[in-house]
């Protein structure tokens, strides 16, 4: 039999919950996915094998550590399916721009003439399915479309995503970072898996706190898919890295939070260009002056 347990919470202990099922219950055969419920919130639905709910809820809460366990929790057996296939098969690829994110259980599917990167859910955050992520490479799309990027930077790459794609479609090298050790080390398999793995380069760092992240700069492109108090908090670190004319992607935010973040970066002068809006969230495009 299979239960299927449920957290709900706002996206930081969201994201901690799910990889820490991600990463101390793989073993075991768990599907982990993660998707925003609303404005607030965030769902982890784990699906495993069992026909105790009980026992599995007290299994997770003593794993993510009772002190700090402040998402609410709810269990349920599920009739006989496959729901690792079927959570799966809810995970239609994400089509954006060039770009084609999608999962293992389509990689004989896919068409061709696109750019594929391929993620399966349960990773660290950035399948594709939410739509900070699939913003982001839309606009990436339509950025390296128009210009030449030589030297980019990915802050929080979470799964890889971002840094994959600018690697398959740029050709060339691209640092990316992330503060969780969990997220690096998923990215890094995801990199090898889409073969960039020699192109990407992953390291764990806090923000522009890393002597890589530093003697690499300056980026001419720089994205960061995170949130808004963190981005807002940043500017004063991120907007140095930006070469002249150097572009900056940020997402991670809804429509209210736009004004704060672009003020934030307006103090480093770095000014916003477009702000792009998709599925209720903003991707916003700022660049730094060219003299």
């Amino acid at each position: 039999m299979t239960v299927k347990a449920t957290f709900t919470a706002a996206y930081p202990e969201a994201r901690r919950i799910a990889e820490f099922l991600e990463r101390d219950h793989a073993e075991s055969g768990a599907a982990v996915s993660l998707s925003e419920t609303d404005a607030q919130s965030w769902a982890v639905e784990a699906y495993v094998d069992g026909d105790d709910p009980e026992a599995i809820a007290a299994m997770f809460k003593d794993g993510l550590g009772a002190d700090g366990f402040a998402a609410p929790l709810h269990v349920e057996v599920l009739a006989d399916t496959d729901w690792v296939a079927e959570s799966q098969r809810v995970l239609a690829p994400v089509s954006a721009g060039r770009f084609l994110v999608h999962g293992s259980h389509d990689r004989d599917t896919v068409p061709a003439g696109r750019v594929l990167i391929e993620v399966d859910a349960g990773e660290a955050f950035g399948t594709g399915h939410h739509a900070t992520t699939a913003g982001c490479l839309a606009v990436i799309d339509r950025l390296i479309g128009a210009r030449r990027f030589a030297n980019p930077l990915d802050i929080g790459t979470g799964s890889g995503v971002l840094a994959i794609a600018l690697a398959k479609a740029l050709r060339t090298p691209v640092l990316a970072t992330d503060i969780d050790p969990v997220a690096v080390r998923v990215a890094r398999a995801n990199a090898a898996l889409n073969n960039v793995a020699s192109q990407v380069h992953l390291i764990q760092a806090n923000g522009r706190d890393n002597a890589e992240i530093r003697r690499r700069a300056p980026y001419d492109l720089v994205v960061a898919n995170i949130l808004a108090e963190p981005l807002c908090r940043m500017a004063p670190t991120l907007a140095p890295l930006l070469a002249r004319d150097g572009v900056l992607v940020l997402s991670g935010l809804l429509p209210g939070q736009r004004a704060r973040v672009v003020a934030a970066y307006a103090e480093q002068r770095v000014a916003l260009v477009k702000a792009h809006t998709r599925d209720g969230w903003s991707v916003l495009v700022l660049k730094r002056p060219g003299v």
